[in-house]
């Protein structure tokens, strides 16, 4: 059947037109708004705009490529894209063949997307019939919403009982949360630091952070919270990152003294709280990775939320599998360096 002619929506090219259009999407994921293309330059990534449609039945990504070391071909990615204000299957299947087109222009072997689509709804098969493959998801596939639109009052008492009795004990013993700007920067990578090496996650230089932290602060949508102690100690941080009507909280760490002191509990709650107070519709705690943080996260209230996953779309079925073992063995190359900085060896660059 011959496909109708796709025409691109004239906001692809306009950095600031296209950060409005992922604002006006039902769920504005920030890794598609130009801070992240941003914040990804700085490791080679480079930012193409794949956009069809138009007003209500517009939908598109920002698709962040990378060429794999000496090797002639890249790798695509569209983290948690593609975004629209409410697709469907023609759509689906204009966007593939747009993203096939401009992928064939990069010599890009496959790219992979992970939208933020519940599972359970129909939208999978449309991916699936334009010739996406379920894939491993590079974001974290649960999460969970606390809708913010609620009055306080409710979000409080959606507080598990223990939740509001530790809130109150840190309160009790002079904790006290505030908006450390900039100048916590450092504060916070040495506690998320800390918090990685205890609990066994990777993390990244200072200055990764520092640019996430920089690029989105600087449209107003960044925020780095720190809870200290009544001698200015800092016991937890988290740093909070928003676009559109929803806000995120990607990094935070927290001191085995403010463990005790039960800091993160009353950081969260103040995130919550105060997020809600800035004009947020929906509070994502993001990820669930594992028994403890999911106990953790659920006694905040919300709803949990399982995506559809990781998609792929095989462009050079071949190339691929050379460029993933090219990836594979930089991941590795990359947890040796852990190994090794949990060992005492000081940490180096980015992988």
């Amino acid at each position: 059947m011959a496909r109708r002619t796709v025409v691109p929506a004239p906001f692809a090219a306009d950095p600031a037109a296209w950060d409005a259009f992922v604002a006006s999407t039902p769920l504005s994921p920030y890794l598609q708004a130009t801070p992240w293309a941003e914040v990804k330059a700085r490791n080679g990534w480079g930012a193409r705009r794949v956009v069809v449609g138009q007003g209500d039945r517009a939908m598109g990504c920002q698709l962040l490529v990378h060429r794999i070391g000496p090797l002639p071909w890249s790798v695509g990615y569209a983290p948690r894209g593609p975004v629209g204000p409410a697709p469907d299957r023609e759509l689906v299947l204009d966007w593939t063949e747009a993203v096939r087109s401009v992928a064939r222009r990069e010599r890009v072997s496959h790219v992979v997307i992970d939208p933020e689509i519940e599972a359970g709804g129909p939208e999978l098969d449309w991916f699936l019939r334009a010739g996406w493959r379920a894939c491993p998801s590079p974001q974290p596939s649960r999460s969970r919403w606390i809708d913010l639109d609620a009055p306080e009052e409710r979000l409080w008492g959606d507080l598990r009982g223990k939740w509001r009795q530790y809130v109150q004990k840190a309160r009790r013993a002079g904790i006290v949360v505030a908006d450390a700007g900039p100048e916590g920067l450092d504060e916070f990578h040495a506690i998320y630091v800390e918090t990685a090496l205890r609990a066994g996650f990777p993390y990244r230089t200072a200055a990764t952070y520092r640019a996430v932290y920089e690029a989105y602060a600087a449209r107003g949508r960044a925020r780095l919270l720190v809870a200290r102690d009544p001698a200015g100690t800092a016991q937890a941080v988290l740093m909070l990152v928003g676009w559109g009507r929803r806000v995120v909280e990607p990094y935070g760490g927290m001191t085995r003294a403010g463990a005790e002191s039960r800091a993160n509990y009353l950081l969260k709650w103040e995130a919550i709280r105060s997020s809600r107070e800035a004009g947020y519709a929906i509070y994502d705690l993001w990820g669930l990775s594992h028994a403890g943080i999911e106990h953790f996260k659920a006694g905040f209230g919300g709803r949990e939320v399982e995506y559809v996953g990781g998609l792929r779309l095989d462009i050079r079925p071949l190339v691929r599998h050379g460029v993933e073992a090219a990836q594979a063995a930089r991941v590795l190359v990359a947890r040796r360096r852990l190994s090794r900085e949990r060992r005492g060896v000081t940490p180096g660059d980015d992988p």
